[in-house]
């Protein structure tokens, strides 16, 4: 096994403290195994995680699908994929307001996805009209 020197900002430091002293991590190493191996599924749905006990550490944390989803984001996740499904739903009945309130309960505003969305629906929209 390899290892590997990296610096961290003392207010992260303290926060993994805190969770090891929590009993969330058996070890500050237990975190960074974690964390890394974490990444690399979100990065490359093939990783082959190595981690022990990776899925109960995950399942502890409760990481939920729709966490993991947003983690990714729109170029990989799947909650967006879902989201637009949704709407394209709603638009293609005519239930605009149902598409809206679904993008108001789920997106900021301000979210590029929520832009994308609200631009889907004015297609409907302007199809319909």
């Amino acid at each position: 096994m390899a290892k590997d020197t990296v610096r961290y900002p003392d207010e992260i430091v303290e926060e993994i403290d805190e969770l090891v002293d929590d009993g969330m991590f058996e070890s500050k190493s237990e975190f960074y195994r974690f964390s890394a191996e974490y990444v690399l599924t979100l990065i490359n749905p093939d990783h082959e995680v190595e981690t022990f006990n990776f899925d109960e550490i995950k399942s502890e944390i409760d990481i939920s699908e729709e966490d993991h989803a947003k983690a990714l984001g729109t170029d990989g996740g799947t909650f967006f994929l879902d989201s637009v499904i949704t709407v394209r739903k709603h638009g293609l009945r005519g239930d605009y307001e149902a598409a809206e309130r679904y993008i108001d309960t789920h997106y900021d505003p301000t979210d590029q996805e929520c832009i994308i969305l609200e631009e889907l629906l004015g297609t409907y929209r302007e199809q319909s009209g």
